[in-house]
């Protein structure tokens, strides 16, 4: 299946989705992490390469040899089919992994590996950069290891559109992990966060904190006020660790929504990778749909989401990162962007009924209501993850599991308790 991109330029608001995707590569036998994306790439190029165009999508490496990444070989013109053509480029690659006795787990935290032992970065084109990460933050850990995501870049023209794709998305990002949280174990344990990717992101650029800021980015809403009041910080910061500038502009910054200045867009990241790819493409739906209707500020105004500070912002999605759907949110102010006039609501509850209002105005795929429904009734996959294990587990229990959840990956299926 072709993905359709959208070569158009200049794109403005919505009119492109760039969509990516990571997966662990893990051994059938064991499901321990399996470091070969060079050999996978070779295998299928002739050479060792970074990227292979597709049909309009890429397989493309990561920081880390045991991740590959699926993404659209430019902006889509439409979201419509998404999920059909990721998941034939999974079919793809674990038909080369069979050679390897490999294959795909999916998820945003593998369960037990050890990234302080198992770790092996991408030794290949882009290895300088790779390196200096290394260097500067030490990648041996989870912050930097063991985190899969989905990124969706969505495009802007000039500094009205940056203005109120900015204004919007940091509105959104709290909301998010309620959604897609998928990473509730690590180290073989159950962690006290239902988002344990997130909170590893949080703190892996601890000893230069500018570089991811409180995640929601700050309240700015022009290319020259970016550069002044984030680009020129992290610079200031970095330059004693990184003298000669190898980690720069898009390299460097790691909020959770990225200005990419270099492509007119910017990169949502606090999104964890799902069971299957349309079960990501449902919840990109979601964050699309909810993100015109505000752009269109048909629940508050342009000033209202721009008013606020990335503090409070930061606040909320911290409680969901920790509680998932449902964190409770008693913040009346951040309620009434989306319309809710109650004291208090879940973050479930407040995805829920923003879906309910999308549906009235937007058209979902068939696909993405069936997976939408699925995480309304029965939380988001974290969630499905926890439900589907006994209160103590051991390490056979939680290896059923992840076998289960990389069959749904491998037959396009949702996961169920």
């Amino acid at each position: 299946m072709t993905v359709s991109i959208n070569s158009k330029r200049p794109l403005h608001l919505f009119e492109g989705f760039g969509v990516e995707m990571e997966y662990m590569i893990v051994d059938c036998d064991t499901l321990n992490v399996l470091p070969i994306t060079d050999r996978v790439l070779e295998k299928v190029a002739g050479k060792i390469v970074n990227e292979i165009s597709r049909n309009g999508t890429a397989w493309s490496n990561e920081l880390v040899l045991h991740v590959i990444e699926i993404k659209t070989d430019g902006p889509a013109a439409s979201m419509t089919g998404l999920g059909a053509a990721f998941h034939q480029q999974v079919k793809d690659i674990e038909e080369v992994l069979k050679e390897f006795n490999g294959r795909l787990m999916p998820g945003a935290i593998h369960p037990w590996m050890d990234p302080y032992s198992e770790i092996r970065l991408w030794p290949h084109e882009y290895n300088p950069i790779y390196e200096a990460y290394n260097r500067i933050f030490d990648c041996r850990g989870h912050g930097w290891a063991n985190l899969q995501s989905t990124h969706l870049n969505l495009p802007f023209h000039g500094d009205v559109e940056f203005e109120k794709l900015h204004a919007v998305l940091r509105i959104i990002l709290p909301l998010i992990p309620a959604m897609a949280a998928s990473s509730p174990i690590a180290d073989g344990e159950k962690k006290p966060f239902l988002d344990f990717r997130m909170e590893k992101y949080r703190v892996n650029s601890t000893r230069i904190p500018s570089i991811t800021g409180k995640i929601v980015p700050e309240a700015v809403f022009s290319k020259a006020d970016y550069r002044e009041q984030i680009f020129e910080k992290m610079y200031r910061d970095i330059n004693p660790f990184d003298p000669d500038g190898i980690l720069q502009d898009e390299w460097l910054n790691s909020r959770g929504a990225m200005s990419r200045w270099d492509r007119s867009a910017i990169e949502i990241r606090v999104i964890d990778i799902q069971e299957h790819p349309a079960a990501d493409i449902a919840i990109l739906e979601w964050i699309v749909n909810l993100a015109k209707t505000l752009a269109a500020e048909t629940w508050c105004t342009l000033d209202d989401q721009k008013s606020w500070h990335e503090d409070d912002l930061y606040k909320i999605l911290m409680d969901v990162v920790k509680d998932g759907e449902k964190a409770e949110i008693g913040n009346r102010k951040y309620l009434s962007l989306f319309g809710i006039n109650k004291e208090s609501i879940t973050a479930g509850e407040l995805c829920r009924s923003v879906y309910e209002q999308l549906k009235k105005e937007y058209n979902f795929s068939a696909d993405s209501q069936s997976h939408l429904d699925l995480i309304f009734e029965e939380g988001p996959l974290a969630r499905r993850i926890l439900n589907s294990l006994p209160n103590t587990f051991n390490k056979r229990e939680l290896y059923a599991t992840y076998n289960r959840l990389s069959d749904c990956l491998r037959n396009g299926t949702q996961f169920t308790p």
